[in-house]
């Protein structure tokens, strides 16, 4: 599969360019598109065909959830079963921004989504690309990085796997990106939220929030 590659603007995305994207995601196809850190692979949350062809691009393996972005909070009672007060105050601190919430899925949540886990990851994307692109499609898109499973997430478009960019249906360039560790993962399920993973956004101005409450 030859990919179309689409030079857009990072801080001000071509309202044309986005429309294009967003019609392929909804289409089926799967779109790289920037965010803060790396590059992700955007594909229709709710198509469960396009979810699996990311999986497959990525060689990940099935029991591994997949993480989603949404336009807005209110996108959270379709994918969840309830809002606990410590993601309403993550939420409120640092959303939109670089920290993945893992709640309790709805059973309506395509299972290849939550890897067989009934939990999924959700974010509210503050890259300007990425949350025009999840507003125009106006419903949860999959936002897991743009890499090999295993292997280290992708910053610029020169570094793509060609594996990965053989696959893909779109190309959304916006350049150069920050890299490094992505977002914060963070289980809001336990008792107290547990941190799977620290990334931008660190363990120790998370909790210093969740104590304020």
């Amino acid at each position: 599969m030859s990919s179309r590659k689409l030079l857009i603007d990072p801080f001000n995305p071509q309202p044309e360019l986005v429309i294009e994207a967003a019609q392929s995601i909804k289409k089926g196809g799967i779109v790289l598109f920037p965010t803060r850190c790396l590059y992700g692979l955007g594909a229709d949350a709710f198509n469960p065909e396009a979810v699996d062809r990311v999986f497959r691009i990525k060689q990940r393996p099935y029991n591994k959830p997949i993480s989603v972005l949404i336009k807005d909070i209110n996108d959270l009672h379709i994918l969840v079963k309830h809002v606990p007060s410590a993601a309403k105050c993550i939420m409120d601190n640092f959303w939109p921004g670089q920290i993945t919430i893992v709640f309790e899925a709805k059973s309506s949540v395509s299972r290849n989504l939550t890897g067989g886990t009934g939990k999924i990851g959700i974010r509210m994307p503050e890259h300007p690309v990425a949350l025009s692109l999840v507003k125009e499609v106006n419903s949860p898109i999959t936002g897991t990085s743009a890499n090999i499973s295993g292997k280290v997430g992708c910053s610029a478009i020169s570094d793509l796997d060609a594996q990965i960019a053989d696959k893909i249906d779109m190309i959304l360039d916006a350049g150069p990106l920050k890299g490094g560790a992505g977002s914060t993962v963070i289980d809001v399920t336990t008792p107290f939220p547990t941190i799977l993973r620290e990334g931008y956004v660190s363990a120790k101005d998370i909790i210093a929030a969740l104590e304020k409450r």
